[in-house]
């Protein structure tokens, strides 16, 4: 287990400071101490400390997903030529296939994860580019021992990824501990959206990234006032070369 503190992360600015991100995983000229790993590429979260708009920019190949945490943001891709509104708990998925190019506008508090997975780019970029969105309410949420956990992608999730073995859930922990049972065949990471608590006898606190690559079985005990935890899972080996594999041999 690998715990990666916001001090740690790779950061980055749009548009002078308008819109401010710290990166778990981020671009090889951004540093931070983590890597991409199995299909996991790239993850950053974004704030908008006023309006601001990311400008149109093209992407290929990868599935590149925003999760919109707090606020209102608005999105622009050259498929459907026209602004599409999203608000806390909605997601949108841009599969990139042989290219698209796309805007965001982020509104002032607006709070999102973008999280890009390499779905296999030797069949990706041979595809037409396409795209989804999902409103927040549209997701399962299963109720379980003082936790509440979204599911978007995987296991009782509705989105749709090319990328294989992929899971997403939201899990918000009140007060008893939450368990997850081991499993060799995946990585687990997870970000500390909110609140503090004990992951397996060590402290992790908000903005905390983990890495959870020896299969074991998770405990979170969460510290008074719940916890709030973004849980990405990829398999411990993807089948195939990634862009990241390739780019680093």
């Amino acid at each position: 287990m690998r715990i990666i503190p916001i001090s740690q992360q790779a950061s980055g600015a749009f548009n002078n400071g308008q819109i401010i991100e710290n990166k778990p995983i981020g671009f090889p000229q951004d540093g931070g101490f983590v890597r991409p790993y199995s299909a996991l590429f790239y993850w950053a979260r974004a704030e908008g400390m006023v309006d601001s708009t990311i400008g149109l920019h093209p992407h290929q190949g990868f599935e590149i997903m925003s999760f919109v945490l707090e606020g209102n943001i608005r999105h622009f891709d050259s498929k459907m030529n026209s602004w599409k509104p999203l608000e806390a708990g909605d997601v949108q998925i841009i599969r990139a296939g042989k290219g698209i190019s796309h805007a965001e506008h982020i509104e002032r508090g607006g709070v999102i994860f973008q999280i890009w997975v390499d779905p296999d780019l030797s069949k990706t970029l041979q595809q037409d580019a396409t795209y989804d969105d999902y409103k927040g309410a549209a997701f399962e949420v299963t109720e379980t021992d003082g936790a509440s956990v979204t599911h978007y992608a995987g296991e009782n999730g509705l989105m749709h990824l090319d990328t294989p073995g992929v899971d997403i859930r939201r899990i918000k922990i009140t007060d008893a501990p939450f368990a997850w049972q081991g499993d060799k065949n995946v990585i687990r990471s997870f970000y500390v959206i909110g609140g503090s608590g004990m992951l397996d006898g060590e402290t992790i606190e908000q903005d905390d990234y983990i890495i959870v690559d020896d299969g074991s079985a998770v405990s979170i005990t969460p510290h008074e006032g719940g916890m709030d935890i973004f849980a990405f899972t990829v398999p411990a080996e993807t089948g195939y070369p990634t862009y990241a594999h390739r780019m680093m041999r």
